[in-house]
């Protein structure tokens, strides 16, 4: 029987594609989600058995998306579709499964399922965790090539992990990584997709005019910025790396005798923990001068030091500082409900903090405030190339689904956390910041 299906060339590039790991879109319009639904068929029609597995975040996400496209595609006369497991049935034992996962909890009822490609439509919208845990689940006894396929927009609470692991210092089209372990990035953008061109040719007229951040994102597929990103302010420029104009980040320097030091902290074991610490000009501008983030090289993993552990490198990171520090942290590290408390563990190797502000909200603002660029285009922080967590981390924060004003805790938060500890004990007012006399970098 022939399937009547054309894909554009970026599509036929995601179909073709033998990586282990594919990342399709990263603009609107370019044909992501029938270019996931065609291939899938087309998996399902040449390789008889072959078991796939399509997931959104959740249910009403899926069913008018990706299930109402299959349900028009797909030739009911060799495949069935069962509405009450969301499951497509080919005539060749081949099978196309739907399902969502909104938790990292909800990941583990794949536990114990088999398949051969699992397919994850906006993988923005995902954690790492989630991507990683189905990723265990391709196994089975065939010979059928086994792969994560996705597409996704820029934006959503896996942006900054999504972004690491397929964007940053990587070459579109190009595959990196171990033999069989290869992942790759194809970007599409509306001008790749003819068919909606044709359709549609109002389409883009109506990305250009979304507001300058949407655009960028949803347009031109731009990484930087994105929907739904908290800190739209951040910048880093590297040509005002020296002269502090435009860009947020900078050089480092000597920290001048006489500037006020400050160490901020929140704690993570599973989750990493963030150290940093500050410096306070004589004219109130702030700069992170050094950061201790324990990460492993998987975003948003902990590295399980200890709080001992943690104390011990904190004080040989000091022991040539000039002038006293003083520390700020999470009030959590004091909570004694289940034995010693953190901050006892550290008080016992000499690494002493008073508690922090942890006023969400007025934190969020602060950052907001201090980020703010003054007439001269000076803003009220400064972050050292060398805080690479932080630099990493801060642009791909995004909003909260339900407390639509703060920052979505279930992003890889901690260096944001860490820093608003800090921000609130040198809190500014929301005018923008005035030019600087003192100390210019």
């Amino acid at each position: 029987m022939d399937i009547n299906l054309t894909l554009t060339k970026k599509q036929k590039l995601f179909h073709d594609s033998n990586a282990f790991e594919v990342l399709f879109g990263g603009a609107a319009g370019g044909g992501k989600s029938y270019g996931q639904i065609a291939d899938a068929y087309i998996h399902a029609l040449l390789y008889p058995g072959i078991k796939q597995l399509m997931l959104r975040r959740t249910f009403p996400e899926l069913d008018r998306s990706l299930i109402r496209s299959s349900l028009e595609m797909f030739d009911c006369r060799i495949a069935n579709y069962n509405q009450s497991k969301h499951l497509w049935r080919f005539a060749n034992g081949s099978t196309i499964e739907f399902g969502c996962c909104d938790s990292n909890a909800e990941v583990t009822k794949y536990q114990s399922a088999e398949y051969d490609i699992i397919r994850l439509d906006e993988l923005t919208h995902f954690t790492q965790y989630q991507y990683l845990y189905l990723m265990s689940r391709l196994r089975g006894a065939n010979n059928f090539k086994k792969q994560m396929k996705s597409t996704s927009n820029p934006g959503g609470r896996g942006h900054g992990w999504v972004k690491e692991r397929f964007i940053s210092m990587k070459e579109p089209y190009k595959e990196y990584g171990e033999e069989d372990r290869k992942r790759v990035f194809i970007p599409a953008n509306v001008k790749d997709n003819d068919f909606l061109m044709s359709c549609d040719p109002d389409y883009i007229k109506r990305l250009e005019n979304l507001p300058e951040n949407d655009k960028k994102a949803l347009l031109y597929g731009d990484w930087e910025i994105f929907k739904g990103q908290v800190f739209t302010e951040w910048k880093n420029d590297p040509e005002g790396y020296l002269s502090g104009v435009g860009t947020h980040v900078v050089t480092p320097f000597e920290i001048p005798r006489g500037w006020r030091r400050f160490r901020s902290f929140d704690f993570g074991y599973s989750k990493p923990f963030c150290v940093q610490w500050w410096a306070v000009d004589y004219d109130g501008k702030v700069y992170m001068y050094r950061e201790l983030y324990g990460c492993t090289e998987e975003a948003d993993t902990g590295v399980k030091w200890t709080p001992s552990e943690i104390a011990v490198k904190i004080k040989g990171l000091e022991k040539d500082d000039p002038d006293k520090i003083l520390g700020i942290a999470d009030p959590s590290i004091y909570d004694r409900s289940r034995g010693e408390s953190v901050a006892e563990m550290m008080e016992r190797e000499g690494v002493f903090f008073e508690p922090a502000d942890n006023t969400r909200l007025a934190g969020k603002m602060q950052l907001h405030y201090r980020l703010a660029f003054d007439e001269e285009r000076r803003p009220g922080m400064y972050i050292f190339a060398s805080c690479k967590g932080f630099i990493r981390t801060l642009p791909s924060l995004c909003y909260d689904d339900l407390k639509c004003e703060d920052v979505d805790t279930k992003a890889e938060d901690h260096p944001y956390d860490a820093a608003r500890y800090f921000l609130m004990t040198h809190p500014v007012a929301s005018k923008k910041c005035e030019r600087q006399k003192g100390y210019m970098i």
